[in-house]
């Protein structure tokens, strides 16, 4: 019989810093260790799993000294849910090594001097920040240690999130710490109700079950939208389900399902069925009133949009007469908050029911200073464009995370834009872009935030002006 080679075990490991993943990076000579639930000031002996030639990845098998910035995680579901994965560490020092990777990709990849970089705006609440969960339904439930297959009383259906690297498994949550009230009570009750009425959930593999997937909206003004997916339910099921949602939860206000009998979880092409209420609930920001429907896309972090969004306009600096291209425009957001400032707005976005939600914001305002335009960025900004609506004297660009597209940026390159305010959620691709603008432009203002409390994630803003 063979046996088995006994893993690799490297002893008095200091970690140095940590990777996105959340995981620790340690390097004991020329190897780089990456290793799980680490913190930067461990000392620790790790046990390799996994041995590649230069890196390795390992987890504790001993912690010889804690580092400072450890502290214990408030969540029952940490190491099992894919979320939250710096919640082993403090505040202090989450924002400390977010401010870090936004100084290192600007510095290293765009060769940017970021001495005068504004120090990281926290997030003003790292619970219960989010405005939107989705959670997926799943006959396929992630079993904890001591749990087996084998034992036919496991009841094995789960409403929750997927385990990081099984698409196919679901944890299934207890008590989330990203949404606040009534989410947990909800997401637990229609869990409980579907189980004990034998209402069959999803199975990936197979395509069959009648649960899909539950997405919850909150927002500031107190409105609540409940949005329940099913799959191959019966009219019955429907009723049965909604029923129950809709007396045991008056306060929601928007109660929609939809029948999504695809191979994908999008929701973008299928038809919203309304149960209960109006389409969509509202979100206030600075005075200004947004709709948002099932579909539409609003920075998750209220609060702390309001922050980013008032960082942006105080970089542009606008003094009211001023013409602006808001690129990568979602639902207007950012157009509308910024329209009253200046003398128009011009919002462009690819997907044209973003599009239709950035007109309805406009409206509900009274917001005439706006103009949308749907299709997609490299193709719609050209030439012609800016000779129909004018030079913009300020450029405001938040693309998604991949950044913009290198004939987007050659654009920018010509139409030469006194300023350009450049919002990322990606400081990589932001640099990969900024590499290219600085022929031109310099970068004179620089401010990290913090939307995303306990994960890697980190909002970045960066003000470009033309160079003399």
């Amino acid at each position: 019989m063979r046996r088995r080679t006994p893993n690799e075990v490297f002893e008095n490991v200091s970690i140095i810093d940590i990777a996105e993943e959340g995981r620790g990076i340690g390097k004991p000579g020329e190897m780089v260790l990456f290793i799980d639930k680490a913190v930067p000031g461990d000392v620790v002996d790790v046990e390799l799993y996994r041995k590649k030639k230069n890196f390795g990845e390992g987890k504790i098998i001993e912690l010889k000294k804690a580092s400072d910035h450890r502290t214990t995680p408030f969540c029952e579901h940490f190491g099992t849910c894919g979320g939250c994965k710096w919640q082993h560490m403090d505040y202090s020092a989450q924002l400390q090594f977010k401010q870090k990777a936004v100084n290192d990709a600007l510095s290293r990849l765009a060769k940017i001097d970021t001495t005068g970089m504004l120090p990281i705006v926290p997030s003003p609440e790292d619970r219960y920040y989010r405005n939107k969960l989705e959670f997926t339904f799943s006959d396929k439930r992630w079993l904890y240690d001591g749990e087996s297959r084998e034992d036919e009383q496991l009841n094995m259906n789960a409403l929750g999130f997927h385990i990081p690297g099984r698409f196919d498994k679901i944890l299934d949550v207890n008590h989330c710490y990203l949404q606040a009230d009534p989410s947990n009570q909800l997401r637990n009750s229609i869990n409980n109700f579907a189980k004990q009425h034998g209402i069959s959930y999803y199975n990936l593999k197979n395509h069959t079950g009648s649960l899909r997937n539950l997405i919850i909206r909150t927002s500031t003004t107190g409105e609540l939208m409940v949005i329940v997916v099913f799959a191959f339910a019966s009219q019955e099921e429907v009723d049965l389900l909604m029923n129950f949602v809709d007396k045991d939860f008056p306060q929601i206000t928007s109660l929609l399902y939809i029948l999504n009998e695809k191979k994908n979880d999008t929701i973008f092409d299928q038809e919203v069925l309304v149960w209960r209420g109006p389409e969509y609930i509202h979100e206030e920001m600075n005075g200004i009133r947004f709709r948002i429907g099932p579909k539409s896309f609003y920075q998750t972090n209220s609060v702390q949009a309001l922050r980013l969004y008032e960082i942006t306009r105080d970089f542009a600096g606008f003094k009211g007469d001023e013409l602006v291209y808001d690129l990568y425009t979602g639902a207007g957001t950012i157009a509308n908050f910024v329209a009253g400032s200046v003398r128009e707005v011009v919002g462009v976005e690819y997907v044209p029911s973003a599009i239709e939600d950035a007109k309805i914001n406009s409206a509900i305002n009274n917001i005439t200073s706006t103009k949308f335009y749907a299709g997609d960025m490299k193709d719609v900004l050209n030439a012609d464009f800016v000779a129909e609506h004018g030079k913009p004297d300020v450029i405001i660009t938040d693309p998604p995370r991949a950044g913009m597209h290198p004939d987007v940026v050659a654009r920018l390159m010509e139409i030469e834009a006194p300023k350009i305010v450049y919002v990322s959620c990606n400081a990589a691709t932001q640099a990969r872009d900024l590499l290219v603008l600085k022929e031109k432009y310099t970068v004179t203002r620089i401010q990290p935030v913090d939307m995303f409390p306990h994960t890697q994630h980190v909002e970045n803003v960066v003000l470009m002006e033309l160079k003399g």
